[in-house]
C-alpha cells in the first residue's frame, strides 16, 4: 500500500499499522442484518462505516484485491416460526426465503440509497447449515463441545484464553445466544451451538437430531467458508463484542486450531436518537426506510447522501446522537458543495491521510468541505474534490423534481412577479417564503436586454 493505513484493533486495544495477510487478497467480514424486519438507523451505521473502509482498501490495494463479505442472517427462531406457520408444505429453506424476501430486498434498496457498494460476497445463513454442522462436529471431536439437554454447547473452560476480545473474566460472563439455555450447562458461560427442535418446531437434520443452529456459529461458518480460517478484518457494532464476536472467536479458533480468527477487530459506537436510546416504547424507533420515504422523522424525507454524511460527521468509534439537527447540519454542508460531472481525478492527499488514520471521517469531511469551496473558486480543483467525495461515498446529487410540481412552481413565480409589479410586496414575500419552506430557492436578477426583473428557481439540496 502506498499510504500507511492505521486501524484501531479492539483485540489489542491499540491503533497500529494494518498489514494484510495477503496484499493480493485483503479479506474483511462484517456482521450483516437479521432480515426479520426493516433495518433501523442503528443498523445503518456499520454498513456505512465499513463501506468507507471497503472503498479505502479498494483505493489503496486495488479493487480486484479486496474481498468484502457481509452476511444475511435468515436463521432465527422468529423467522423459522413464521416460515413454518405461513408455508407449512414447503422445504424450510424455501419457506424462509419467502418470509425474508421482502425485508432483504428492502435492506438492499435502503443501503444502496445510502451510497453503499455491494459486498463481494453476501452469504445467507440458510445456505451454510452443512458448514455449521461441520464446525460443530470438529468442536465435539476435539473436546470443546458437548451434548446435554437436547443441545450441543461450547465448553468455555476448554479454551484457556477465552474472553480476550471483551476482556471479561470467565466467571463474570453469562450465556449468550438467541436461543434460551437451561441449567444443564457445565459452566455458566457455555453457549449453544445446536438446539434440537420439537416435532412442531422447524429444523434441519444433523448428527444430533433435527434442530437449528445457535446464533454465533453462523458467522464462524460463513467467514471460514468465504474468507478462510484466518482473515484480515472483522467488523460490526460495539454491542456485538460480547457475546457474539467473543464466541465466534472461540468456535473458529478451537475448530481450526488457529491463534486468531481475524487479525483486526473493529467496532463502531452506539447510535442514540434525539439523545435517547432507540426503542419502540420510547417512540423514537426509526428505520432507514422511514427516513428515506416518509415524514416520520423531522416531518420530511431525507436524501440518502445527507443521512450518510450525518453518520460520517462523528468518528466511527464514538457514540452518535442521530437527530434532526444533525441531519439539517449535514444538509446545509452538502448544499454548499459543487456537483461533479466526472470522477477521473485522484483523492486529495489530506483526505486520504485522514481516512488512513483509523477512518477519521470527521477530519476527512472537514478537508472535503474546504476542497469543495476551493473547487468552486478554481475548477481545476474539481477532479480532486469529486474523487475525494467518491472515496467517502457522499457525492452531492442534482435534485430531480416532478414535472407537475415544476409547472406549479413556475406559476407561483410568475404570480410573484405580477405582485412585485403591482407593488404588493407583502403577498410577493409570502409566495417566496412559502416556496422556501418547501425547499425551493428563488433567485432574482435582471434581463440584460430589457432590464426587467427575472426570477429563476432551484431545489435547495
Amino acid at each position: 500500500m502506498s499510504v500507511e493505513l492505521k486501524l484501531y484493533n479492539t483485540l489489542t486495544r491499540e491503533k497500529a499499522e494494518f498489514r494484510p495477510i495477503d496484499p493480493n487478497n485483503v479479506r474483511m467480514y462484517v456482521c450483516g442484518p437479521t432480515v426479520y424486519d426493516y433495518a433501523h438507523i442503528g443498523n445503518a451505521r456499520p454498513v456505512i462505516v465499513f463501506d468507507v473502509l471497503y472503498r479505502l482498501l479498494r483505493h489503496l490495494c486495488g479493487a480486484d484485491h479486496v474481498t468484502y463479505a457481509r452476511n444475511i442472517t435468515d436463521v432465527d427462531d422468529k423467522i423459522n416460526a413464521r416460515a413454518l406457520r405461513d408455508h407449512p408444505g414447503l422445504p424450510l429453506n424455501e419457506a424462509i426465503r419467502l418470509v425474508t424476501g421482502k425485508t432483504e430486498t428492502q435492506f438492499h434498496e435502503d443501503v444502496k440509497a445510502l451510497g453503499c457498494l455491494e459486498p463481494n460476497v453476501e452469504p445467507r445463513a440458510t445456505d451454510n447449515i452443512p458448514q455449521m454442522i461441520e464446525i460443530i462436529e470438529r468442536l465435539v471431536a476435539k473436546g470443546h463441545a458437548y451434548v446435554a439437554g437436547g443441545e450441543v454447547l461450547f465448553d468455555t473452560k476448554s479454551m484457556s484464553d477465552y474472553g480476550q476480545l471483551s476482556k471479561r473474566p470467565l466467571d463474570e460472563q453469562q450465556a449468550g445466544a438467541r436461543i434460551a439455555v437451561d441449567a444443564h450447562k457445565k459452566n455458566p458461560g457455555d453457549f449453544v451451538l445446536w438446539k434440537l427442535s420439537s416435532h412442531n418446531e422447524p429444523g434441519w437434520e444433523s448428527p444430533w437430531g433435527r434442530g437449528r443452529p445457535g446464533w454465533h456459529i453462523e458467522c464462524s461458518a460463513m467467514s471460514g467458508r468465504y474468507l478462510g480460517e484466518v482473515f484480515d478484518i472483522h467488523g460490526g457494532g460495539l454491542d456485538l463484542i460480547f457475546p457474539h464476536h467473543e464466541n465466534e472467536i472461540a468456535q473458529s479458533r478451537c475448530a481450526h486450531g488457529t491463534q486468531v480468527m481475524a487479525n483486526v477487530w473493529m467496532h463502531n459506537g452506539f447510535v442514540q436518537v434525539e439523545g435517547r436510546k432507540m426503542s419502540k416504547s420510547e417512540g423514537n424507533f426509526v428505520t432507514i426506510h422511514d427516513l428515506l420515504h416518509t415524514d416520520k422523522f423531522g416531518g420530511r424525507q431525507w436524501p440518502g447522501e445527507v443521512l450518510r454524511l450525518a453518520m460520517l460527521m462523528t468518528h466511527y468509534r464514538e457514540p452518535i446522537d442521530f437527530s434532526v439537527k444533525r441531519l439539517e447540519e449535514a444538509e446545509r454542508l452538502i448544499a454548499k458543495w459543487p456537483i461533479p460531472d466526472a470522477f477521473q481525478g485522484e483523492p486529495d492527499p489530506a483526505i486520504l491521510g485522514a481516512l488512513s488514520d483509523d477512518l477519521n471521517t470527521v477530519a476527512a469531511v472537514q478537508e472535503l468541505h474546504g476542497l469543495a469551496q476551493a473547487a468552486k473558486a478554481d475548477p481545476a480543483r474539481l477532479p480532486a474534490f469529486a474523487a475525494s467525495a467518491a472515496l467517502l461515498g457522499v457525492v452531492p446529487k442534482k435534485t430531480e423534481i416532478d414535472e407537475a410540481v415544476g409547472s406549479a412552481v413556475d406559476a407561483l413565480v410568475e404570480m410573484r412577479l405580477e405582485m412585485l409589479k403591482a407593488k404588493n410586496f407583502a403577498e410577493a414575500d409570502k409566495i417566496r417564503d412559502d416556496l422556501s419552506s418547501k425547499g425551493i430557492q428563488l433567485k432574482d436578477g435582471k434581463d440584460p436586454a430589457t432590464g426587467e426583473r427575472v426570477t429563476t428557481w432551484e431545489v435547495r439540496r
